[in-house]
């Protein structure tokens, strides 16, 4: 039996069951696809079920404001997806009359998609015979056909591609490659159970015990140690919080004050604002570590009671009960689950 027959069979029988899965609406692949970048599928299903539930159209998507599409996001990490995906909307939406485009070199030109994503949104939707690579398929062919090339080179990248298009089923694209997806994700993990493994018997990494050693990768990723200091300022009813417009990391989210410093701050704290000098400072948090894939990110939150809180220039002056409302990154969420409980 041929290898992509084997692996739409084994679909057949174990794949789960997900909502995505029932339909050919691009939309909806899309959305599942963006989500699941970077994301679990159990942390994921939550939040596509949310924005389907908030924003059942793409127009419905991309007549809300950014603000909002970041709350409902919140939690996911990674934010960008979700700016990328809502102006996208707008796009489709605007410029392209409602209309998603059906082909790949077409979803490519997108914001936010890629060449996995859109090979997956052309074969799902429309039967494009475009093979999907994600970390999932770099795994099951390294290991079935014994290669050793990085994964995370320019040779290689290009080595699996058309290794996976020449696997591509011509008959069901879209079903092979769901089942290729899925047979990484729950088979061929990374630490797999080879007795039971139906492709067990031509697997070259299999017959000479390379099963741990692929896929290879050449370069590691360096990892940045930041420390953040945020400054909760207010009185008892209220605080300032800001919006992080920069190009870094949680772009348009909501945060309090901060200063950021090249190594820990422990005391004393200095601090340039002026308007700390009518403050009266309180206490500071223990330290919270927040990981991402390339930052180290250790932050503590010195708490200051303003006995008048006055307007302040490239602030909001918000009622703490309304936190809420404003997209925040997990770190600040945190903190206050902290201070809640």
């Amino acid at each position: 039996m041929h290898f992509s027959d084997i692996l739409i069979r084994w679909y057949s029988k174990y794949k789960r069951e997900l909502p995505w899965r029932n339909t050919t609406s691009p939309y909806h692949i899309w959305l599942s696809e963006i989500i699941l970048q970077q994301t679990k599928v159990a942390q994921g299903l939550d939040y596509y079920n949310k924005f389907i539930d908030q924003y059942p159209t793409i127009e419905d998507l991309a007549n809300e404001t950014e603000d909002n599409v970041l709350k409902l996001w919140q939690g996911l990490g990674y934010y960008s997806r979700a700016r990328n995906l809502h102006t996208t909307a707008k796009v489709i939406s605007t410029e392209l009359n409602g209309t998603f485009p059906v082909t790949y070199d077409e979803i490519i030109k997108l914001k936010g998609i890629g060449a996995y994503t859109a090979a997956a949104i052309s074969s799902f939707c429309f039967g494009e015979k475009k093979a999907v690579v994600d970390g999932n398929v770099y795994r099951v062919l390294s290991r079935y056909f014994g290669i050793n090339t990085p994964i995370d080179s320019t040779i290689g990248k290009k080595e699996f591609q058309e290794l996976a298009q020449e696997c591509l089923s011509i008959e069901n694209p879209g079903e092979y490659n769901q089942a290729i997806m899925e047979f990484g994700a729950l088979q061929c993990t990374p630490n797999p159970n080879c007795e039971v493994c139906p492709l067990r018997e031509p697997c070259n990494a299999y017959e000479n015990s390379m099963v741990k050693a692929l896929p290879v990768k050449e370069k590691k990723i360096k990892v940045k140690d930041r420390y953040f200091n945020f400054i909760v300022i207010g009185d008892n009813e209220s605080f300032y919080i800001q919006k992080r417009e920069a190009k870094d990391i949680w772009q348009n989210l909501y945060q309090f004050p901060l200063n950021e410093s090249k190594k820990e701050v422990v005391s004393p704290f200095e601090l340039k604002d002026s308007i700390l000098n009518q403050a009266v400072f309180l206490r500071v948090s223990e330290q919270f570590k927040h990981l991402l894939s390339h930052q180290r990110i250790y932050a503590k939150f010195w708490e200051f009671n303003l006995a008048e809180m006055s307007p302040l220039k490239g602030f909001k002056k918000i009622k703490k009960r309304n936190i809420q409302e404003f997209a925040v990154p997990r770190l600040i969420q945190k903190y206050l689950e902290s201070v809640k409980n």
